[in-house]
């Protein structure tokens, strides 16, 4: 066994290209050691923050947030389990609107594209006479709206 990982086994390892690697260290999602040769060697725990990075990125979660929450973990030991549950609970109230707003989406798109109009000015369902268009630019059925304030 390797007690680091050289950029081609982290790529390997965690289906990351080895210049979205470079990216992440840049920014400071991911660390790595320099041999003499300067050769990035990388922590088998980076597999782990890897994996946090993409898993963030396709929920929705800026790289800089990211990047913040990866900062909060204690730079003195591995993170724990409880340490990775912590930093996840941050986003739970956050991730369960974005599968609101989803499962909204699911529902609804399938009665709109279903109603054959594929005009929303004109849509008697979901916005008769285009009253939605006061409110600005955009969907506006489907955007999050301030806590506390729920989508029509």
């Amino acid at each position: 066994m390797y007690e680091s990982l050289t950029i081609g086994q982290l790529s390997t390892r965690s289906g990351v290209a080895p210049s979205a690697l470079r990216y992440y260290e840049r920014l400071g999602l991911i660390r790595a050691e320099r041999t003499g040769g300067n050769q990035r060697r990388y922590a088998r725990t980076e597999l782990r923050r890897v994996a946090f990075v993409r898993i963030s990125q396709q929920v929705g979660i800026s790289l800089e947030e990211i990047r913040e929450a990866l900062d909060s973990l204690p730079a003195s030991r591995v993170p724990t389990a409880e340490d990775w549950a912590r930093l996840s609970a941050t986003w739970r109230e956050r991730l369960d609107e974005k599968i609101r707003l989803m499962t909204k989406l699911r529902d609804d798109l399938d009665g709109c594209i279903g109603c054959g109009c594929l005009s929303l000015q004109r849509c008697t369902l979901n916005n008769p006479g285009d009253s939605l268009a006061g409110e600005g630019p955009g969907a506006r059925l489907v955007q999050p709206r301030a806590a506390g304030v729920s989508p029509s």
